[in-house]
């Protein structure tokens, strides 16, 4: 499937990226469906995706097959970041997908390799939590996003 945008340049050892073919899921890219409709689809400034810390919140646009024959199903949900990698992400997923029933191949707690341009929504880790940035790391962001500038303009 075109959508389904692989990896290239990341370092993540024995982790191959999703396949919707093989694992019934994959991540869409943002950058490109931001530039395919730069009035409706809005992202985060690319520093901001490509700055993010360990325990901070990515909202990922998964593809997710349902049915044979149909379209997969795309779905927002939230990836805690967990490590740094050169070019991405690896996190775990957050909550579960709605489009199918509980399954063996995508659920609350899987890992998610992942780079800066499948990020679609972004949220700072939470102060005190143990994988949170504490309120310097928080307070960075926050400028960064006020005075940073506006959404990228891609296209």
């Amino acid at each position: 499937m075109d959508d389904c945008i692989g990896f290239p340049g990341m370092h993540l050892g024995a982790m191959r990226q999703p396949s919707l073919e093989l694992d019934g899921w994959c991540l869409d890219d943002a950058e490109q469906r931001r530039a395919r409709a730069p009035d409706t689809f809005i992202i985060p400034p690319k520093k901001l995706r490509s700055g993010l810390t360990r325990g901070a919140l990515a909202q990922l646009l998964f593809m997710i097959a349902v049915e044979d024959g149909e379209e997969p199903e795309r779905e927002r949900m939230w990836v805690v970041v967990r490590r740094r990698f050169p070019g991405g992400y690896l996190g775990v997923l957050d909550n579960d997908p709605t489009c199918i029933e509980k399954n063996q191949e995508l659920w609350s707690g899987s890992e998610i390799p992942f780079e800066p341009r499948h990020v679609i929504d972004a949220s700072p880790p939470t102060p005190g939590q143990p994988d949170g940035g504490g309120a310097d790391a928080q307070a960075a962001l926050v400028a960064d996003l006020t005075l940073g500038g506006d959404a990228d303009r891609l296209g």
